[in-house]
Protein backbone atom coordinates (compact mmCIF):
# COMPACT_ATOMS: atom_id res chain seq x y z
CA UNK A 1 0.00 0.00 0.00
CA UNK A 2 1.33 3.42 -0.99
CA UNK A 3 1.57 5.82 1.91
CA UNK A 4 0.93 9.48 1.14
CA UNK A 5 3.05 12.11 2.85
CA UNK A 6 0.53 14.36 4.54
CA UNK A 7 2.82 17.02 5.97
CA UNK A 8 2.05 19.93 3.64
CA UNK A 9 4.51 22.05 1.64
CA UNK A 10 7.96 20.66 0.89
CA UNK A 11 9.55 22.57 -1.97
CA UNK A 12 11.10 26.03 -1.57
CA UNK A 13 8.55 27.35 -4.10
CA UNK A 14 5.67 25.78 -2.17
CA UNK A 15 6.90 27.26 1.10
CA UNK A 16 7.25 30.73 -0.49
CA UNK A 17 3.70 30.51 -1.89
CA UNK A 18 2.41 29.46 1.53
CA UNK A 19 4.13 32.44 3.20
CA UNK A 20 2.46 34.82 0.73
CA UNK A 21 -0.96 33.23 1.20
CA UNK A 22 -0.57 33.40 4.99
CA UNK A 23 0.17 37.15 4.73
CA UNK A 24 -3.03 37.67 2.74
CA UNK A 25 -5.15 35.50 5.05
CA UNK A 26 -3.77 37.08 8.23
CA UNK A 27 -5.83 40.20 7.43
CA UNK A 28 -9.06 38.16 7.25
CA UNK A 29 -11.09 37.24 10.35
CA UNK A 30 -11.53 33.66 11.61
CA UNK A 31 -9.38 31.88 9.01
CA UNK A 32 -8.24 28.37 9.92
CA UNK A 33 -5.24 26.72 8.25
CA UNK A 34 -4.99 22.94 8.24
CA UNK A 35 -3.56 20.00 6.33
CA UNK A 36 -6.37 17.98 4.71
CA UNK A 37 -6.49 14.21 4.23
CA UNK A 38 -4.62 14.48 0.92
CA UNK A 39 -1.72 16.49 2.37
CA UNK A 40 -2.93 19.81 0.94
CA UNK A 41 -2.66 22.97 2.98
CA UNK A 42 -6.22 24.25 3.20
CA UNK A 43 -7.56 27.59 4.39
CA UNK A 44 -11.12 27.65 5.72
CA UNK A 45 -13.61 30.10 7.15
CA UNK A 46 -16.63 28.81 9.09
CA UNK A 47 -15.54 25.28 8.13
CA UNK A 48 -15.74 26.07 4.38
CA UNK A 49 -12.60 25.76 2.26
CA UNK A 50 -11.67 28.73 0.12
CA UNK A 51 -8.00 27.97 -0.69
CA UNK A 52 -6.41 24.56 -1.27
CA UNK A 53 -2.65 24.48 -1.83
CA UNK A 54 0.07 22.02 -2.76
CA UNK A 55 3.67 22.45 -3.85
CA UNK A 56 2.28 22.67 -7.39
CA UNK A 57 0.07 25.69 -6.91
CA UNK A 58 -2.99 27.30 -5.40
CA UNK A 59 -6.62 26.43 -6.06
CA UNK A 60 -9.17 28.95 -4.85
CA UNK A 61 -12.94 29.33 -4.65
CA UNK A 62 -14.46 31.45 -7.37
CA UNK A 63 -17.64 31.41 -9.40
CA UNK A 64 -18.22 30.27 -12.97
CA UNK A 65 -18.35 33.81 -14.36
CA UNK A 66 -15.05 34.88 -12.78
CA UNK A 67 -13.50 31.50 -13.66
CA UNK A 68 -14.28 32.08 -17.36
CA UNK A 69 -12.52 35.45 -17.27
CA UNK A 70 -9.49 34.11 -15.39
CA UNK A 71 -8.88 30.99 -17.47
CA UNK A 72 -8.64 33.13 -20.59
CA UNK A 73 -5.32 34.20 -19.08
CA UNK A 74 -2.93 31.31 -19.61
CA UNK A 75 -1.63 31.20 -16.05
CA UNK A 76 -5.06 30.22 -14.63
CA UNK A 77 -6.68 26.82 -15.19
CA UNK A 78 -9.89 24.98 -14.32
CA UNK A 79 -8.96 22.29 -11.78
CA UNK A 80 -10.25 18.72 -12.06
CA UNK A 81 -13.01 17.56 -9.67
CA UNK A 82 -14.00 21.03 -8.37
CA UNK A 83 -13.58 23.18 -11.48
CA UNK A 84 -17.22 22.72 -12.46
CA UNK A 85 -18.09 24.60 -9.22
CA UNK A 86 -16.08 27.62 -10.38
CA UNK A 87 -12.80 26.95 -8.57
CA UNK A 88 -9.61 28.19 -10.28
CA UNK A 89 -5.98 27.00 -10.09
CA UNK A 90 -2.73 28.85 -10.64
CA UNK A 91 0.62 27.05 -10.69
CA UNK A 92 3.18 29.72 -10.16
CA UNK A 93 1.60 33.00 -9.08
CA UNK A 94 3.87 35.99 -9.61
CA UNK A 95 1.53 38.94 -9.15
CA UNK A 96 0.75 38.77 -5.42
CA UNK A 97 -1.28 41.97 -5.52
CA UNK A 98 -3.65 40.31 -8.00
CA UNK A 99 -3.60 37.08 -5.98
CA UNK A 100 -4.49 39.06 -2.86
CA UNK A 101 -7.62 40.33 -4.59
CA UNK A 102 -8.57 36.85 -5.87
CA UNK A 103 -7.95 35.16 -2.50
CA UNK A 104 -9.91 37.80 -0.56
CA UNK A 105 -12.80 37.30 -3.00
CA UNK A 106 -12.49 33.53 -2.43
CA UNK A 107 -12.74 34.18 1.31
CA UNK A 108 -15.82 36.39 0.85
CA UNK A 109 -17.51 33.65 -1.20
CA UNK A 110 -17.07 31.18 1.66
CA UNK A 111 -17.55 33.51 4.65
CA UNK A 112 -20.81 33.67 6.59
CA UNK A 113 -22.79 36.92 6.22
CA UNK A 114 -21.53 38.48 9.47
CA UNK A 115 -17.86 38.06 8.42
CA UNK A 116 -18.61 39.20 4.88
CA UNK A 117 -20.19 42.34 6.33
CA UNK A 118 -17.29 42.87 8.76
CA UNK A 119 -14.67 42.66 5.98
CA UNK A 120 -16.66 44.91 3.66
CA UNK A 121 -17.10 47.53 6.41
CA UNK A 122 -13.36 47.48 7.20
CA UNK A 123 -12.61 48.15 3.52
CA UNK A 124 -14.62 51.37 3.52
CA UNK A 125 -12.70 52.93 6.45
Amino acid sequence: MMKHDLSGMKTPGGVRMLEQVRKICKALPEVAELIDGHGHTTFKVANKSFIIMSDYGITFKSDLENQEILIQQERFTRPPYIGHHGWVSVSNPEDWEEMGIQLKEAYLRAAPKRLFKQVMEEKSI
